[in-house]
């Protein structure tokens, strides 16, 4: 009995023992922690999908507290009016960002891109590009499989049925840019949403030469550069046998896109146009009119 007691008293004060040097220990070593981190957190959304370029919420808080301004800090969940917020805690100016929207870059549809294989294995993008070139001819274009959608947090992507291509719902976008890190073959694009969310893309990323590309899909770029010659305000290049439009340059004016031959570039999120005919029977109908008032 007296040696359970005894074994038990050892124990006890070797426990205490322990307890306290790791509390003096834990004291000396403690690093403080600047509360503004907390502050900062707070206002951050608490998504943690990591568009900021850091682990999480927690992570992007601590370094817009370390930095020593907030120039290329950016939480893309929450936008301008967060970074105004942190800037406002922090004693820092946040500059005014133009808010991103991701754009699919494949007009590869079922009728352009006809499927000439079917897989039958694991419903991921990311399997299938590493096996093979896919259930079409194009070793570019959308490979249908969804992880894309599978990766946004926020419900902004769903799978057309018809097309086969996903679908962003530009409302519910928050730019964090995970459906373009899914994106095995990188179609997807973080890009600016500009005026009433309108923009002219090219929807393909298909570098092979004109023939082959053609080939392989209907709609894809040739690079004729036909779009770069109509361009007044050169926001378009043409590299490695693919047209692309710089957001910053472009006015819009939608010139490339009447002129592309395959009809690869896309007006997105604009009206739709009064056939040609209509402007030229209203003319009509105008100077017949004011003729027969004279």
């Amino acid at each position: 009995m007296n040696v359970i007691i005894i074994s038990l008293l050892v124990l006890g004060v070797t426990g205490l023992i322990a307890a306290i040097l790791l509390f003096i220990i834990a004291q000396k070593f403690k690093v403080e922690e600047d509360p503004r981190i907390d502050q900062v957190q707070e206002v951050l959304p608490g998504a943690n999908c990591g568009g900021c370029g850091f682990a999480g919420c927690r992570a992007m808080a601590e370094a817009c507290v370390k930095a020593t301004s907030l120039e290329g800090l950016l939480c893309p969940v929450g936008g301008s009016a967060v970074m105004t917020q942190i800037g406002n805690v922090l004693g820092m100016e946040a500059a005014a960002v133009e808010p991103k929207v991701a754009v699919v870059r494949c007009n590869g549809t079922c009728e352009a891109r006809p499927r000439t294989s079917e897989y039958d294995g694991v419903k991921s993008c990311k399997i299938m590009h590493s096996l093979y070139v896919g259930e079409s001819n194009c070793p570019f274009g959308c490979l249908g499989c969804g992880d894309c959608v599978a990766a946004c947090q926020f419900g902004a992507l769903s799978m057309d049925s018809v097309t086969g291509l996903p679908i962003v719902d530009e409302d519910k976008c928050t730019a964090c840019g995970a459906c373009a890190k899914a994106c095995p073959r990188s179609i997807i694009e973080l890009r600016k949403k500009g005026i009433k969310n309108r923009k002219v893309v090219v929807l393909c990323v298909n570098t092979d030469k004109g023939a082959p590309a053609r080939k392989a899909c209907l709609n894809a770029c040739i690079g004729c550069g036909k779009c770069k010659t109509v361009c007044e305000f050169e926001a378009i290049t043409v590299e490695n046998n693919l047209a692309y439009i710089d957001a910053d340059k472009c006015r819009m004016c939608r010139k490339c896109e009447d002129v592309c031959p395959t009809g690869s570039i896309h007006a997105l999120n604009f009206p739709p146009r009064k056939p040609k005919g209509d402007a030229a029977t209203t003319t009509t109908t105008n100077t017949t009119a004011k003729a027969t008032t004279d």
